[in-house]
């Protein structure tokens, strides 16, 4: 194999949330030509919050739906995406939940990270930042999907105080605590590491060949069919829509998000998520696959699996209807007495608007 056809599946794989985008958006735009798409999955959840202004002045742009007086769930998304990714959640958990949704620095709607800082660790300040504005007198679930269950787990390492009293649970889906991309990589994983220069390097070296690979994708069409993040059933638009995502992040996520993602080791801090923990992992999950899954639950205190049939890293969206299943009852079960005092309390609540 040529020295360039293997930097370019190299970068279709490293980047686990599509780095070779466009080469999956071609091929199946083509095989679909014609055919009326499923409408898009982009829409936002109503409600405008205010920007939540985080340690470091960087501004995270927040949406909600559901009552405000619900229960409150928090999503976190992934590597490159936004928050659009958790588009099926918020429709379906607002009907019980407050759903609040953010996009992480640098993502979406967010401001660009202040002093370049895209660790992991300024991304769980962020999270703890939205916590504390929107919740911060009353229990939450904090759902996060691959880089996004990574800042819930750097936000324990940091601030451990608020699982319990704050945080009543956290749901991890396509996570690891460690060398998120282990699984995509396979076995060109020496290509990015430390002997062939430092991480940052590699992931530059990504972001050019994530470049080279949009402008050609036809050199890799097959290869990135095959070991992209998604399950075998996939439908077109929801991989469409993943993949513009990816197209156009900014090129810092790409750089310096990559790197602090090849090197970010969290096991230490496992044991500081005091909470009921669900684990969610898909069956094909090729960039944290079912392995790492089980490595997660074996280190957290109080954790349990769940595996998805047919779903690959982007389980939330290919198997909606079994993931929200599983969330709603997760939630209902860590808020326990929480959630039952404010279902009674809106009872009340629309029983005098009724009467007045």
């Amino acid at each position: 194999m040529s020295s360039k056809r293997t930097a370019a599946i190299t970068a279709a794989l490293t980047a686990g949330t599509v780095a070779a985008g466009a080469a999956v958006s071609v091929v199946f735009r083509r095989r679909h030509r014609g055919r009326g798409l499923a409408a898009s999955i982009g829409d936002l959840p109503p409600d405008v919050v205010e920007p939540v202004r985080s340690f470091d002045g960087t501004e995270i742009a927040v949406r909600a739906a559901g009552d405000v007086d619900s229960p409150i769930l928090l999503f976190t998304h992934g590597f490159s995406l936004d928050m659009s990714a958790w588009h099926e959640q918020w429709i379906d958990l607002a009907d019980d939940f407050r759903c609040v949704l953010m996009d992480h620095r640098s993502h979406g709607m967010s401001g660009s990270a202040e002093h370049g800082d895209l660790s992991i660790r300024a991304m769980g300040r962020d999270v703890a930042a939205v916590l504390d504005a929107i919740a911060p007198d009353r229990p939450a679930i904090v759902i996060g999907h691959s880089m996004g269950a990574m800042a819930i787990l750097a936000m324990a390492e940091q601030r451990p105080e608020l699982f319990g009293p704050r945080v009543a649970g956290v749901a991890l889906i396509g996570a690891s605590s460690s060398d998120l991309f282990r699984g995509a990589i396979g076995s060109v994983t020496e290509f990015l590491r430390p002997n062939r220069g430092t991480f940052a390097t590699a992931a530059r070296r990504v972001d050019r060949l994530r470049r080279a690979v949009l402008a050609s994708p036809a050199d890799v069409g097959g290869v990135v069919t095959r070991m992209t993040q998604f399950g075998p059933d996939a439908p077109p638009h929801l991989v469409d829509h993943i993949v513009g995502l990816a197209e156009r992040a900014r090129p810092e996520v790409w750089t310096d998000g990559l790197a602090e993602l090849m090197e970010i080791d969290l096991r230490h801090a496992l044991p500081r998520v005091r909470v009921p923990a669900l684990v969610i992992v898909g069956q094909h999950d090729r960039v944290t696959p079912p392995a790492a899954a089980v490595e997660l639950v074996g280190g957290l205190p109080d954790a349990r699996l769940v595996v998805v049939e047919n779903a690959g890293h982007m389980a939330m969206l290919e198997r909606p209807a079994e993931v929200n299943h599983d969330l709603r009852v997760f939630a209902r079960q860590a808020l326990g007495p929480d959630r039952e005092r404010r279902t009674r309390q809106r009872a009340v609540k629309k029983a005098a608007g009724e009467n007045g």
